[in-house]
């Protein structure tokens, strides 16, 4: 059985290990894949429609229910959705009845087209899209203030009701009904299924839908008008007030989880890596990591400006834009900076007690200790799968956890989504760095014991995740905690390359199954290519090290005296 210096202690036999990631995999492709789309049949099933298709659909209604003529090439398409809404549905396993009864009219997912110029009265022009059945379900116009009087353009500027009513020209609640019968129309309600919500004077134009009701969410239709014209018609359904109230206190609990429990001791941990890059710097090189961290704020990079579409979404001007990916690279640099300093101080430490669980290049066996590396990360990637499948079915059992959706992760808003699967490197190499190499050597020193340090640093890293939106908050506390355990023994057993490329499967297989299910030649050809990458990575390593042919790294015995020699290249 082949070992590595990284790993004293026995490891587990290649058969049993991989009989455990044959496992893993069943136990991911059932209970993550195939049991949500039984549950959930027409969720899985229903075809999401292109972006190209979106942006003719709202043209087309622009042209034929509007009355707007003009250029509609020049069109801003992106994911929108009302997390409100789904993570309600959710939480009280409606989902499937809500689909099946409201799913066109008010769908909570829908693709938003912004229309630039469409006509020269226009100052904007929006358009909801369904992003499976096609039909548009929501629309904004708002008229070009350079075609309104001195009066109106004063009404824009303030916000009380009198003003808003002003704006909405001299029309009364039965021309309001009388404009509006077109797009009810077009939407598919029936006059009947309405009730007016709305008082002679009021602003606006608000229906209730009775007989639309699922739960305690009810349906609304909500207009609003400019200068005798409607300006915007939006579907939507209700959510009680008190899963607002609910949702609320645990956005609190997450910002508390994350600046405090993730963010400060991240923070100490940063700290501490410099202090110990330096005092320990006769066991490692400055060099060292190097390379790592660089390839971390390049593709952490890549992933910022890949979020252009969702950022452009908000018609933030340029200059505003410029500034937000400026102030970006400055923390991503720190960020680089702090994992730069916990690879130099994690390598020191580890080195300085006697184990080498980071082996050099140039040291004997490195190739072939990279290829075994690889292999394993690939078989502990797929048990990790299989127990956070298991995880996660022990949670939607115990405390109901539930997610909803969020349009500031969605491949669908990104710039090249096929570039969405290189983030798991940034996850790998980021965070097996920081809380791994270095966190359990550090907390290891103050704690004496290294299952203490590995659980410290899992609930810090786990603590990070919890503005996801899943629900309750301490869900991902809980299921992370499981995870980074299970790392921090890889991490111990096999080594951090293995620790990595452990990480940057795991993650490469769920974001690309993310890329794959948005369907297209280009993104299922994608996802399968990042799927082998790490394979290529890991046996190009091998291939062109020098030293691939000799003998692997052998094991580091507890009793073996360790004698602490400065590195040659170590500042002095």
């Amino acid at each position: 059985m082949q070992t590595s210096k990284n790993s004293p202690g026995i490891l587990l036999k290649p058969k049993a290990l991989w009989i455990l990631a044959a496992i893993g995999l069943v136990l991911f492709i059932v209970l993550q894949l195939w049991l949500p789309s039984v549950n959930e049949p027409e969720q899985q099933l229903s075809k999401t429609i292109s972006k190209e298709q979106a942006r003719q659909a709202a043209a087309s209604f622009a042209q034929t229910e509007l009355g707007i003529n003009g250029n509609f090439q020049n069109a801003h398409v992106t994911y929108d959705t009302k997390p409100e809404l789904f993570g309600y549905l959710t939480k009280e396993n409606l989902i499937r009845q809500y689909s099946k009864s409201y799913g066109k009219q008010f769908p909570y997912d829908v693709f938003h087209v912004a229309f630039t110029d469409p006509d020269d009265i226009l100052s904007l022009l929006s358009i909801d899209v369904n992003m499976q059945e096609g039909n548009v379900v929501a629309f904004e116009k708002v008229i070009s203030t350079s075609n309104a009087t001195k009066q109106t353009l004063l009404d824009y500027g303030r916000e009380n009701t009198r003003s808003l009513v002003a704006r909405e020209g001299d029309i009364n609640l039965a021309d309001k009904e009388q404009l509006v019968r077109p797009y009810l129309k077009a939407l598919g309600v029936s006059e009947a299924d309405l009730e007016l919500a709305t008082a002679e004077g009021q602003y606006g134009l608000l229906y209730g839908l009775p007989n639309y009701e699922i739960g305690q969410s009810r349906a609304q239709i909500q207009f609003y008008f400019e200068y005798g014209t409607v300006a915007s018609m939006e579907t939507k359904f209700t959510v009680p007030n008190s899963y607002n109230e609910y949702l609320s206190s645990q956005k609190t609990l997450a910002y508390i989880l994350t600046f405090a429990g993730y963010g400060l001791l991240t923070f100490v941990l940063a700290v501490l890596a410099i202090v110990y890059s330096i005092v320990t710097r006769a066991y490692t090189s400055f060099k060292r990591g190097l390379f790592l961290a660089s390839l971390y704020f390049v593709l952490s990079m890549v992933g910022a400006i890949n979020m252009l579409p969702y950022l452009q979404k908000d018609s933030l001007s340029n200059s505003i834009l410029i500034f937000s990916f400026v102030i970006q690279g400055v923390v991503t640099l720190l960020l680089s900076g702090s994992i730069y300093v916990s690879l130099v101080g994690g390598d020191a430490l580890w080195r300085q007690k006697g184990r080498n669980l980071w082996p050099r290049a140039k040291e004997p066996g490195y190739g072939r200790h990279v290829l075994t590396a690889m292999t394993n990360g690939y078989a502990w990637a797929l048990i990790l799968l299989g127990v956070q499948s298991i995880i996660f079915l022990a949670l939607e059992n115990t405390i109901h956890t539930w997610s909803t959706t969020d349009a500031s992760q969605s491949t669908y808003n990104m710039l090249l989504p096929l570039l969405f699967p290189l983030l798991a490197w940034v996850a790998g190499i980021g965070e097996e760095a920081v809380y791994r190499l270095f966190g359990i050597a550090m907390l290891k020193k103050m704690f004496r014991s290294t299952f203490v340090a590995s659980l410290i640093t899992s609930l810090i890293w786990a603590f990070g995740h919890t503005l996801y939106p899943i629900y309750p908050v301490i869900s991902r506390p809980i299921e992370l905690m499981f995870i980074g355990l299970l790392f921090s023994f890889v991490f111990l057993r096999y080594g951090f390359i293995t620790a990595v490329f452990s990480h940057v499967i795991f993650d490469t297989i769920l974001m690309s199954i993310s890329l794959m299910v948005m369907g297209g030649g280009l993104n299922i050809a994608a996802g399968l290519f990042y799927l082998v990458l790490p394979a290529i990575v890991g046996y190009l390593i091998y291939r062109f090290n020098p030293a691939h042919k000799e003998r692997p790294l052998g094991p580091i015995k507890k009793e073996e005296p360790f004698i602490p020699t400065p590195h040659p290249e170590a500042n002095p």
